[in-house]
């Protein structure tokens, strides 16, 4: 002891920084070692996350689920109308899926509930918007998820039977996925817009581009969607809300196999105008490759992987892989961001969208080291970009070497999120999302990034006990 004290102090401090303040002001080296109570220093929460630590059964079940995850192989099969592609819209049902949790009418925001409007009016269900939405109110028509039915929208994420829905097929395992067509920025279905300008452009991108983009998606013969995303990883994307390199190499197969098919020129010249202008049009395509991805590990018993994370502009909410279709919601966190001019904080809707299954996978807010410009758009900095994606290397269970990242020396993203992980860092899944105005019909309004709440993640994990609890032998 009196050796050690004989020499210059150098010390670790854990947990509050000022104790090493005091040290460096004293003259002795300090290293500060951040450290917070895991599980947001919740007891009970505490407790189950120690139970769980180890346990060879949750790790034996997230080496499964993990190695379903990455065996996924995404392929765009067909773009079909979702009344022939998803069954529950068949069969003259009056049903609209939407993003996000389950939620009734009557708590949605002003978004969704202008987008679902709008969708009755497209599907001639309502002669106006006052009967729509004493329609969606009454029950008559049926509200649900669309991570229920294995589709996924952004923002509003609405689909109706008559909206044409981009078909992705695992091809390792057979599940497949679905989401809708990116119609493009400004007043728009998914941002709760349902002027007659809303319904016409859909209206067209049901009828003449349906036909003409499911001629060249069939001609194109199963384009497989993971080499795509990872060269769009490498154009500077992050496949969630840039997405500007991805749709320019889906634009050029499109070119080609529409030539290809012989189609009459103007229609083919309009198709591909639309797509030309749309910096985001693969953005669906990928959601819907990320859902096929997620769908392969689910349903592993045992397993802590998260498999959704979405939300419907009131609620987040999410899945695990060993907890089967269970939801887990919390309140949706407010956006911090970077606003249009005239807006603020107190004209955002809550965050919204089923767009976080890209962050789900590793892409988003997880890939933003390969998308350095993309903090001109949600705010910060490259260096924070990059910060990113180190800090959520800390809460997955891998990273996934398919999607690499060159500013981390082709690192893979991080992915697989393990909720154990979260709970005893604290470090919640970054997402970074558009912002939407409370207001239906409004728009987008800004953007920036967000967290899972972690109430979510305590909630699925009690249940992940109460299943371990069924089994008494514990290995």
């Amino acid at each position: 002891m009196k050796a050690l004290i004989g020499r210059d102090l150098n010390v670790v401090n854990v947990g509050l920084e000022g104790f090493a303040a005091n040290i460096g002001a004293a003259g002795g080296q300090v290293t500060h070692l951040a450290w917070a109570p895991p599980a947001d220093a919740d007891p009970a929460l505490g407790w189950t996350l120690a139970q769980m630590i180890g346990d060879r059964r949750v790790e034996d079940a997230n080496r499964t689920a993990y190695e379903r995850y990455l065996a996924a192989q995404p392929r765009l099969v067909d773009l079909m109308l979702a009344r022939d592609a998803i069954p529950a819209l068949g069969k003259g049902e009056r049903r609209i899926l939407h993003s996000g949790p389950p939620i009734a009418w009557g708590g949605m925001c002003g978004p969704q509930k202008g987008a679902i409007a709008g969708a009755i009016l497209y599907e001639g269900w309502a002669r106006d918007l006052e009967t729509a939405e004493r329609l969606a109110a009454s029950g008559a028509v049926a509200l649900e998820p669309c991570h229920t039915r294995g589709a996924v929208g952004p923002m509003a994420g609405i689909i109706s039977p008559s909206m044409p829905v981009w078909v992705v097929e695992n091809a390792t395992a057979g599940n497949r996925a679905f989401s809708n067509l990116n119609e493009g920025l400004g007043k728009v279905l998914r941002f709760g817009a349902n002027s007659p300008d809303v319904l016409e452009r859909l209206r067209w991108l049901g009828g003449e581009f349906f036909t003409a983009i499911r001629a060249a998606v069939r001609a194109m013969k199963e384009l497989d969607l993971k080499p795509l995303m990872a060269q769009a990883l490498h154009m500077g994307d992050e496949l969630h809300n840039r997405n500007a390199a991805a749709s320019g190499l889906l634009f050029k197969r499109l070119a080609q196999a529409l030539i290809d098919c012989g189609l009459d020129s103007g229609v083919a010249r309009r198709a591909l105008a639309f797509v030309a202008g749309n910096d985001h049009f693969f953005l669906n395509v990928s959601m819907a490759a990320c859902k096929s991805m997620s769908d392969a590990a689910q349903g592993v018993p045992f397993s802590s992987m998260v498999t959704v994370m979405t939300r419907n502009g009131v609620n987040f909410g999410i899945k695990l892989s060993g907890t089967g279709e269970q939801w887990f919601e919390a309140p949706a966190n407010s956006v911090n961001g970077l606003y249009f001019p005239g807006y603020s904080v107190e004209d955002a809707a809550a965050d919204l969208g089923d767009s976080a299954i890209a962050e789900t996978n590793g892409l988003g807010g997880f890939a933003m080291a390969a998308s350095p410009a993309i903090v001109q758009f949600v705010g910060g900095t490259p260096a924070d970009a990059t910060a990113n994606s180190r800090r959520m290397l800390a809460i997955t269970l891998g990273a996934n070497p398919a999607f690499t990242l060159p500013a981390l020396n082709f690192a893979g993203t991080p992915a697989g999120i393990d909720a154990r992980l979260v709970a005893d860092s604290g470090v919640l899944p970054i997402i970074n999302t558009g912002i939407a105005h409370k207001k239906a019909g409004v728009g987008q309004i800004g953007a920036g990034i967000t967290t899972a709440p972690m109430a979510c993640f305590a909630d699925a994990l009690a249940a992940l006990a109460q299943t371990l609890a069924t089994q008494t032998e514990r290995p």
